[in-house]
């Protein structure tokens, strides 16, 4: 990972030091007085993944987080026998390496509720809702990608395991108010679709391409483990492209929209069965989430900087 810190001139030195002393770096540069703000220099690095989570702890140590600042990019390609060394020198292997911060930082942004959230996660409910009225489980398939709730489960796994209650309350109240207000609307789109007799209930009762959706059963919670810890090892290793899989093997998204389809058309079974589909899979993603981190903190290596959520 490409690592670059700005930090006070008389820091600097101790910096050097810490990031030499770590066989997992190379590439070390330094730029005197580059920094403009803050005022510093600026220190680059090439650091293997399974070492960036100390090398970063050691720079926040030395007070570079407070005084300057650490920013982390991934480098897809580095030709260089220097950087080969490091990989080697690092302990561990870079896919089964968790970078805590990254982690932490990327989780914590995800889980923000804000419109963008609401806005996916509503038009994802929105195509649920005509998947089942259209008896198209293509459309459900649709929906299940477009919605953005891993994130928000995700953050709560990491929180429980870092105990970083902050973003648990985070992530939680962006799950509790986000599908309410996406359900709310898309039951007015649905009212507004039988109204105008653009479908009717029996398109619906017969629809049973989509039953799936609201059937829930053990497999519902079996499929909830399955892809919260495929989607957690998605995460922690960088391997994002599993993280489609992941989005479309749980009904989440289009179990909140059968149950708003259901409930304008009062049939309540219908509804509370898609409720409790919808309570399984967050439940099972969740526990199998925070248990993939457990084990991979098995070691206690995992160290919480404090570092507040950013809010901005």
């Amino acid at each position: 990972m490409h690592l670059r810190a700005i930090c006070p001139a008389e820091r600097t030195e101790a910096v050097l030091a810490a990031l030499k002393s770590d066989p997992g770096v190379t590439h070390v540069v330094v730029l005197r007085g580059a920094a403009v703000d803050p005022v510093g220099d600026v220190v680059e690095a090439a650091v293997a993944r399974e070492a960036t989570d100390a090398v970063v702890a050691s720079l926040c140590d030395l007070g570079v987080d407070r005084d300057g600042g650490v920013t982390l990019e991934q480098i897809d390609t580095a030709l260089s026998d220097a950087a080969d060394r490091a990989e080697e020198a690092a302990p561990g292997e870079a896919a089964d390496a968790v970078v805590w911060e990254e982690l932490l930082s990327r989780t914590g942004e995800e889980s923000r509720l804000n419109a963008t959230f609401l806005s996916f996660l509503t038009i994802a409910c929105l195509l649920a809702a005509v998947g089942v009225v259209t008896n198209s489980p293509i459309t459900i398939v649709g929906a299940m990608v477009v919605g953005p709730e891993f994130g928000p489960l995700a953050a709560i796994a990491v929180g429980l395991v870092l105990r970083r209650w902050d973003l648990v309350r985070r992530a939680a109240l962006a799950l509790a108010a986000g599908f309410p207000v996406a359900m709310v609307i898309t039951a007015v789109a649905a009212f507004a679709g039988s109204f105008t007799d653009l479908f009717d209930r029996n398109m619906v009762l017969t629809a049973h391409q989509v039953d799936f959706v609201f059937q829930v059963g053990p497999f519902s919670l079996i499929v909830a483990l399955l892809a919260g810890a495929a989607g957690m090892l998605s995460m922690t290793s960088a391997k994002s492209a599993a993280l489609v899989g992941v989005f479309i093997s749980v009904t989440t998204v289009p179990a909140a929209g059968y149950a708003a389809v259901a409930a304008v058309l009062a049939e309540w079974d219908i509804c509370l069965q898609s409720i409790a589909q919808l309570a399984v899979n967050l439940v099972g993603i969740v526990a199998a989430a925070a248990l993939v981190l457990a084990l991979r903190n098995r070691r206690g290596q995992a160290r919480d900087l404090g570092r507040p959520l950013a809010n901005g």
